[in-house]
């Protein structure tokens, strides 16, 4: 099998990747199948800079869109330091990884004596949301509100500014860890949350339906972020509603509705110009995602599912797979999976076609490798006729 494909094995890089899919895409996508590997997340930085030169002027994590407005600001001149916008710019803890950080400062460095229109910009494109809580609704709606007060006529808001804080009251009713596994400590079916639905819901039509005036009265800039705020308001207002769910398609609602908002921002994103992506291969495959949690087994279309049937051809992806981590107990593959027939192949890092793997391993295609440690997802052999290329990494080390 190693020599069946063993020619069409090249080194990572832009034009490599490129050279896998039929036209430039708006969106490239380059997943994970684990977060915080140092080896990954070098091989995103290193084909970023690469792909700069092809025209790719955003990168899009999955870390807080909110959050990634900082790191945006940063990277683009503004004020701050480094440390504030590893420190407060991203979720999940991703701002500790050297890697990212070494990603902000040299984006920041690039963009030195560059007009706007040639600097690199940074996004976050996943929710306000951790495993264990949500985020309180508060910043959106209010950036929302204020964007809206600031120009146009007072009467066409469904509320004041002080009605908005009393409907949203303390945030920690909001942030309560609790929620997450006890549907019952969550506020998200409480009247005030209904009543704030209904307020986002007026708001964003309101950006609809002010659009001639407001191109005039706000820049291009912050229109997009008012459109932001909306997104994320009435994203995270759904998935709060969706924690106080009792019934067993609770967690499927969950997952559902985090790519979903993840998938808005991206389209959005796009329209920008073209965006390099990375993320978890669970939030950008073709095909459904599915994992086991707390409450039983789920499945949900991907972000990435969900941008593809919008943007076809204009969406690529690149899987990403590892051969080891030592550190986490997974050893050299199977030489019968797909991470298995790369690694014989001895490359540190590779790409390859994934209908030239596909053919490699034949039909049927194996079952997929099974991991010791369950933060690596092993790649599903299956799932290659839905996926332009692997991305492979030989061997990972220690953080």
């Amino acid at each position: 099998m190693v020599a069946d494909i063993k020619e069409s094995v090249r080194a990572v890089d832009a034009s490599a990747v490129l050279e896998l899919l039929p036209r430039r895409p708006r969106l490239l996508a380059l997943g994970e199948p684990t977060h915080g590997e140092d080896a990954l997340l070098g091989l995103r930085n290193a084909l970023f800079r690469q792909l700069v030169e092809e025209g790719y002027r955003t990168i899009a994590v999955e870390s807080d869109c909110l959050k990634g407005l900082l790191v945006d600001e940063y990277v683009t001149g503004g004020p701050g330091t480094l440390d504030r916008a590893m420190e407060v710019g991203f979720s999940h803890a991703w701002g500790a990884f050297p890697a990212n950080r070494e990603l902000v400062r040299w984006m920041r460095a690039h963009n030195e004596d560059r007009p706007a229109s040639q600097r690199l910009r940074f996004a976050g494109f996943d929710g306000p949301l951790e495993i264990t809580a949500a985020a309180s609704p508060r910043q959106a709606l209010t950036a929302l509100h204020d964007h809206l007060a600031a120009r146009v006529d007072a009467g066409l808001l469904p509320c004041t500014a002080d009605a908005l804080d009393d409907l949203l009251g303390p945030d920690d009713r909001w942030t309560d860890p609790a929620a997450m596994t006890d549907p019952a400590r969550s506020v998200g079916r409480s009247a005030e949350a209904a009543r704030l639905r209904l307020v986002a819901d007026d708001l964003v039509a309101l950006l609809d339906t002010q659009a001639p005036h407001l191109a005039a009265a706000a820049s291009r800039e912050e229109r997009e972020r008012a459109r932001l705020y909306g997104r994320t308001a009435t994203g995270l207002l759904r998935y709060h509603h969706a924690m106080a769910d009792t019934s067993p398609a609770r967690m499927t609602r969950l997952v559902t509705v985090r790519d979903q908002m993840m998938a808005h921002n991206l389209l959005a994103l796009a329209e920008r110009g073209p965006v390099f992506v990375h993320a978890h291969n669970s939030h950008l495959q073709r095909v459904k995602s599915a994992m086991r949690m707390w409450e039983g087994p789920v499945e949900w279309w991907s972000a990435g599912a969900l941008v593809n049937a919008e943007l076809g051809e204009d969406y690529a992806f690149v899987a990403g797979a590892l051969g080891t981590i030592g550190h986490q107990g997974v050893d050299a593959p199977p030489p019968e999976t797909v991470e298995g027939l790369l690694y014989a192949l001895g490359e540190d890092r590779c790409v390859v076609g994934a209908a030239r793997l596909a053919a490699a391993l034949g039909d049927p295609p194996p079952a997929p490798r099974e991991s010791p440690w369950f933060g690596y997802a092993p790649l599903d052999p299956a799932h290659l006729p839905h996926i332009d290329g692997v991305a492979f990494v030989r061997d990972a080390v220690p953080n």
